[in-house]
């Protein structure tokens, strides 16, 4: 297993245009899955480009097991790329194609097809050798692309948005298998995806790319728990945000004071809390509601506390029965909710 670093990366398109990266800085853990994740035109594909050799950095570095790989071209790299198109050659076989690259390095043909055969069972595709790749669906010719890669045992592959093209059915297929080869090979892993929620289920670790820089590299629970901006918040679906000002593990704003986690910075900022983490039917504070909304799994509630919106998430049952105007009793846990410092937070727009 070998940890990917990349050091003060940039890349501009152009010298008038504004950098794609701005000095990134990105350590991918050894052994694990990292989700790359940011908005359209934010570098996350320019990003794997660049650790594949595909493009060259304007500046920077990138280091895998300490040595760079600057000015090496992608064979010599130890690094795969797996594209959101499957680009599978279309006048081989499958077998051909995952034991292309094989092929490529001198393996002796016995060798090749065992190798080959064995990566094909491992996606699930054992039996399928013999066909081309217009007899495949979209999501076996994937299973192939990831065959081809992963049969190279390389040291970091490169994942780019590779489920997107694929309906949501096979997409939970996908990520299953995904997640287990990725463990079962203990690969270094980074993946492209503009899917939060994939990469919530999919990685370790999420990097979330803002103005060509990392701007919140964590675990996904403390991504959406404690978000360090608030453009990161918003990005993870945050909508509650009510400002204050924080002293001694009391948040004190509109609706009162707060109860918060210890260890959180003192002074102003935003509070956050998940809507699925707000409480309601019991607890100190008065809401009164003003809209359900049923969207199957959970029932979204909006309330008004102390004249301050918030959304909450809650299961069908626990809103069955809520009318607009009624007051319900309410807890914001103290566990749940995050300050974000006046510095990473400018004023939200009214309103959750």
């Amino acid at each position: 297993m070998t940890a990917l670093r990349l050091s003060g990366l940039t890349k501009a398109w152009s010298r008038t245009a504004a950098p794609v990266l701005a000095g990134l800085e990105l350590a991918v853990e050894p052994g694990r899955l990292t989700a790359l994740v940011g908005p359209s035109g934010s570098g996350k594909t320019t990003v794997l480009k660049l650790v594949a050799g595909l493009l060259a950095p304007d500046a920077g570095d990138i280091r895998l097991g300490g040595r760079s790989l600057l000015g090496l071209p992608p064979e010599r790299r130890r690094v795969v790329m797996v594209f959101q198109a499957p680009q599978l050659f279309p006048h081989l076989t499958v077998a051909q194609n995952v034991g292309f690259g094989l092929r490529m390095r001198g393996l002796p043909p016995a060798r090749i097809a065992a190798l080959t055969e064995a990566m094909l069972d491992r996606v699930q595709l054992a039996g399928f050798g013999a066909r081309l790749p217009a007899g495949l669906s979209g999501g076996q010719a994937q299973r192939v692309a990831l065959a081809r890669a992963l049969v190279l045992e390389p040291e970091v592959l490169l994942l780019d948005e590779p489920l997107s093209s694929l309906d949501a059915s096979l997409r939970d297929e996908m990520r299953t298998l995904i997640r287990d080869l990725q463990r079962a090979t203990g690969v270094t892993t980074l993946m492209v995806t503009h899917d939060q929620t994939e990469a919530v289920v999919l990685a370790d670790r999420i990097a979330l790319l803002l103005d060509g820089r990392v701007a919140q590299h964590a675990t996904p629970e403390e991504i959406y728990r404690r978000p360090a901006s608030l453009r990161v918040a918003r990005f993870f679906g945050g909508v509650n945000f009510l400002p204050g000002h924080a002293a001694d593990g009391v948040f004190h704003s509109a609706i009162g004071p707060l109860p918060i986690a210890p260890g959180q910075a003192g002074g102003p900022g935003l509070l956050t809390i998940r809507p699925e983490a707000i409480l309601l039917g019991a607890g100190p504070l008065q809401a009164s509601v003003l809209g359900c909304s049923f969207l199957g799994p959970q029932t979204r509630v909006t309330l008004d506390l102390a004249g301050t919106l918030l959304l909450a998430m809650v299961a069908p049952e626990a809103a069955r029965g809520l009318v607009p105007g009624q007051v319900i009793a309410a807890t914001l846990p103290p566990a749940a909710l995050w300050v974000i410092p006046e510095t990473a937070a400018p004023p939200p727009a009214p309103g959750p």
